[in-house]
Formats: structure tokens, sequence, C-alpha cells
């Protein structure tokens, strides 16, 4: 299906890899954070509660907590079958994550594709994040391709839409 395309972007967690992230234990830690600042930390899940540091202008206090449990999970995650699709593509590919840059780099190198790619975009890489089209048009750019050649493969609703608003196809896994 990829033969198509001229470039083929990858989200990471759930497509090429699972990551072992205790998103509990994270909450844990960027509550308190939170409470401080006025919000209502009553998620359980640390990715729940960015949306909440991000309306309190604060995502760059808790930022530091997302990537440190992320960076332990990509050195503990799982190793997926689409993983090695990407390591042995003969097209430009690239990452388009929630993660952080440095955990996709990590899981990439855990799993032994080191110099799987040098595009990379992660949560903390452009302004934007998924299912925003941004950070999946800037590897689409980076790549030096176009949307319309490019196919984006995930594994949520929100890598649906990312695809949809930035005009690539989508491939579910």
């Amino acid at each position: 299906m990829t033969d198509e395309y001229d470039a083929v972007v990858y989200d990471l967690d759930g497509t090429l890899v699972r990551l072992a992230v205790d998103w509990a234990a994270a909450a844990k830690e960027i509550q308190p954070i939170i409470r401080e600042h006025g919000g209502e930390a009553t998620a359980n899940d640390a990715l729940d509660l960015l949306p909440v540091a991000e309306s309190l202008g604060i995502e760059e206090k808790i930022e530091p907590h997302l990537a440190a449990a992320e960076r332990a999970g990509a050195r503990r995650s799982e190793r997926l079958p689409l993983l090695e699709e990407f390591a042995d593509a003969e097209r430009p590919v690239a990452i388009c994550s929630l993660n952080c840059e440095t955990a996709c780099r990590l899981a990439l190198e855990e799993h032994g594709v080191p110099n799987g790619t040098d595009v990379i975009v992660g949560r903390d890489s452009v302004p934007e994040r998924k299912p925003h089209p941004q950070p999946l048009l800037t590897a689409v750019e980076r790549l030096d391709a176009v949307p319309e050649r490019t196919l984006f493969v995930g594994d949520s609703d929100s890598d649906a839409v990312t695809a949809r608003k930035a005009g690539t196809a989508f491939r579910r896994v």
C-alpha cells in the first residue's frame, strides 16, 4: 500500500512501538503543579492533565515530567511489527508523535533503529500538537515531500483527524 506514495510518516506509540509509560505516576507529580496554579487536577493520566496545564499557561512546568516519563517508557518499550516496515523503507520516512522527540529517538535506538530517520517531529518540536496539522505538515516538509503524495500511518482517531486536516492519506494500524 505504501508504494503509491513518495513519503511515509508514522506515529510512534501504538504504531511502531508501545511505550511502557507509567502515566499515573507522572500524573501524581504533575497534579500539585496544576493545583498550585489554581487548576483542577483530578485526572489520573498525565496526558489528560496537559490540556489543563495549557489552559493555565503552565505547560512548560509540566513538560519535564511528561518527557521524563516518556523517556523511561521508551527504554522499556515493546517493539511492534510495523517497525520492520519503517526500518526497511525504501522511500523517505518520518515520525510525527504526541511523545517528546527524545523519547521517539530513544525508542528507535532501543529497538536497533538508531538512525532510522532524521525527521522526527514530537510534541516538543513545534508549537502545536496533533490533531493540529502543523506537526504532520512539518514532517512532510522536512522530507521534501507534499501532503498529497504522503501517507500517514497511525493507530488513533486523532491520527486520522490529523491526516485529514493536513491533506495526507491515512492508514490505521
